[in-house]
């Protein structure tokens, strides 16, 4: 018996706007003050009536436009109607038949189980619609009977829902496909995809399509696992439903369509690495969707698609590329900076301009810049030494007047500068370069004789490096790089080799 996941994914994506969707009320997560962003349209208020916020509109479309959707020219609002307590009008300004955009996809490369190749999998888009969010239900988890409250500042947030064909096959492709949509978003600047804020939010449709030894293939029934904050809980909850799928066949032998057999609603516990079932899925006839009378419908010409389609920025997947193919960097190194976001992109490109050495302004970046930053906790757009200031530096190794080590003495006297409050200019570089000696001596008279003396003066490590001990010269190249600050490794290296086996 054989089986393959399938998974479909829907994303609730909270837009980075000013006010909230329907109405002027601040839209701004603030947990530690429940209830005090809320007016009578987000609340309910009989009579209270909404106006579309355009800025949410506008970047759901340059969202769907990412993702490579087409766009609707006429689309309307709906009201799904449920009841929960954080829902205070008793149903959801949404979009059903009409959504603004369809048919889309986004590509992602999936690393297989071997982690030797990867393969490029393009997961379909069925829909991306706006909509507004509902409140928070807030529990007493002590388990010691507590009450329940609810908070209602989240009511009328924009939301972009994106919801996926069920296309992916594995619980890391799906964590890859989230990751790689979360970059999309931030570069755009649509969204800040906080997942520990619930900006960035996902439900994961999952069953198994098994293979049976008498050849037949069977469907199990869908299971949809909601509110999953975190990459880590939407692999793990996947992984969980995978296993449980087949023991629940194994037992009860349900499959897809069954009289009776309901699409199931489960919650993930973090705590014990479970789903829990919730209740039984509603179908869309069940929200008794109609059309919101309020709201106009909402137009798009071609021309205003273009225009917002032209002001895209470039996207993760394309700088990836060209950083592979116009910078000549590997997968990794262009992954890593593409990663960090698009700032540090910025400062590498400008960085790798400046010393035209790619290869050396993304070691730096990437090692050097980094590491820096995570240990004073700032953003790349805080760090003192500008990209242009840092090409400087590496122009200077790329010349030959200065080693990786001088380099790097550079780069920590200008970093202790700046946590001193003094201005770095490109021209403190080359008087750092004075001040400290740390020119490349290219006098091979003056490195013969200090040679010659830590070579007489080692005459015990010198036997050892005759004798095959290779590691022994890392002593010798040492002392030799004390005297002489502005030695080149590779060149005393050499020299003392042949001085060695002269001897």
């Amino acid at each position: 018996m054989r089986h393959t996941l399938i998974i479909g994914l829907e994303v609730h994506v909270q837009l980075q706007t000013r006010t909230k969707l329907f109405c002027g009320c601040v839209n701004r997560f603030a947990p530690d003050d429940p209830n005090t962003q809320t007016c009578p349209v987000c609340t309910g208020t009989p009579g209270a009536l909404p106006v579309m916020n355009r800025r949410a509109f506008d970047l759901a479309l340059e969202t769907a436009l990412a993702i490579n959707c087409d766009i609707s020219a006429f689309t309307k609002w709906d009201r799904k109607q449920y009841y929960y307590p954080d829902l205070p009008k008793a149903y959801q300004i949404s979009q059903f038949d009409l959504p603004f955009s369809h048919d889309g996809w986004l590509e992602v490369e999936v690393v297989g189980e071997d982690e030797t190749e990867s393969e490029t999998v393009r997961v379909g888009i069925i829909r991306a619609h706006l909509e507004e969010d509902a409140g928070k239900n807030l529990h007493d988890e002590s388990g010691r009977g507590g009450d329940s409250r609810v908070d209602l500042n989240r009511c009328g947030t924009p939301l972009v829902e994106i919801v996926t064909e069920p296309d992916i096959r594995s619980a890391a492709a799906a964590r890859v496909f989230l990751e790689e949509l979360r970059l999309l978003l931030i570069y755009l600047d649509v969204s800040d995809c906080n997942m520990q804020e619930g900006s960035l939010r996902c439900d994961a449709n999952v069953n198994l399509h098994i293979d049976t030894d008498d050849g037949h293939r069977i469907a199990t029934p869908i299971v949809e696992v909601k509110n999953l904050n975190s990459f880590r809980a939407v692999e793990a909850a996947i992984l969980f439903e995978e296993r449980r799928q087949i023991e629940e066949w194994k037992k009860a032998g349900l499959k897809l369509g069954d009289p009776g057999v309901a699409k199931e609603t489960r919650g993930w516990d973090a705590n014990r690495n479970i789903t829990l079932g919730q209740r039984g899925k509603e179908e869309a006839s069940d929200y008794r969707y109609f059309p919101d009378p309020d709201l106009i419908p909402v137009t798009v010409t071609d021309d205003f698609v273009q225009t917002v389609r032209e002001s895209l920025c470039e996207f993760p997947a394309d700088r990836r590329k060209r950083f592979c193919e116009g910078w000549q960097l590997s997968a990794y190194d262009a992954a890593v900076l593409i990663d960090q976001g698009m700032a540090t992109a910025d400062y590498f490109e400008t960085v790798a301009q400046a010393c035209n050495d790619a290869k050396q302004a993304a070691n730096w970046v990437t090692q050097d810049v980094l590491r820096e930053l995570k240990e004073r906790d700032q953003s790349i757009g805080e760090f003192a030494i500008s990209p242009n200031i840092l090409g400087g530096l590496l122009s200077r190794f790329a010349e030959g007047v200065l080693t990786v080590k001088s380099a790097r003495e550079v780069f920590a006297t200008l970093l202790e500068e700046a946590d001193n409050d003094a201005d770095i200019s490109a021209d403190r570089i080359d008087a750092i370069i004075e001040e400290k000696g740390l020119a490349t001596v290219s006098d091979t008279g003056q490195l013969e004789g200090v040679i010659a003396s830590v070579v007489e003066k080692n005459e015990k490590v010198a036997a050892d490096f005759r004798s095959g001990k290779q590691a022994a010269i890392g002593r010798l190249i040492g002392e030799v790089m004390r005297e002489i600050k502005g030695a080149d490794a590779k060149v005393v290296r050499q020299m003392l080799i042949e001085r060695i086996e002269k001897a």
